[in-house]
């Protein structure tokens, strides 16, 4: 079966696009990098002002699942349902980088920044930093990559697998953050909280 991975074309375009995403992000005010003046390969405290503003943090694991799941509605898609003859494919990744950066324009939107203040254990969010939302574009690009090397139900096993991590390590993961963001339970807002 044909790979979903782009050619040379593709790929300058989902780059071009995610520095596009940047630049739309700074234009709309968003720190360049964290207000703490450095940029951490990885920070690990959820509850604090420095989440979301470095490179990897623990929603990078949801990231890469966002990956791993459009890789596999590309593969359904355009593989199996053949949507458009198929010739979407090799323009796969590139959607794929234009729905992450969408995600991230809304998500740093005051609308969803407000949202996630008043309905998730996120009280202080203030958003990304706009290295961040890159790092979660690359992230997302990892697991589409993973996705295209591994059979599916190892895309799937690795999914659950990292839910289940971040489940346990800060009680809260990729499905109970849109949960709690579209349909928020006190309960788990205050079991998340400690």
């Amino acid at each position: 079966m044909q790979s979903l991975l782009p050619n040379r074309r593709g790929a300058l375009l989902a780059l071009v696009m995610a520095v596009a995403f940047g630049l739309i992000l700074l234009a709309m005010g968003r720190a360049a990098i964290c207000a703490c003046g450095t940029i951490k390969l990885w920070h690990g405290v959820v509850q604090s002002s420095e989440n979301s503003q470095h490179i990897g943090d623990w929603y990078s694991f949801s990231h890469v699942i966002h990956g791993l799941l459009f890789y596999f509605f590309a593969h359904i898609l355009w593989r199996r349902w053949k949507v458009f003859g198929g010739r979407p494919a090799i323009w796969a990744l590139p959607i794929a980088v234009a729905f992450e950066g969408f995600w991230e324009l809304l998500e740093n939107s005051p609308i969803i920044i407000d949202r996630y203040r008043a309905v998730t254990m996120s009280y202080g969010y203030e958003g990304d930093s706009v290295i961040n939302s890159l790092s979660d574009i690359g992230f997302m690009t990892l697991g589409f990559l993973i996705a295209s090397r591994l059979p599916a139900w190892a895309s799937a096993a690795l999914a659950i697998a990292f839910e289940i991590f971040t489940l346990v390590m800060i009680r809260d993961n990729l499905a109970l953050n849109i949960l709690m963001l579209v349909w928020p339970i006190e309960a788990i807002r205050q079991w998340q909280a400690g």
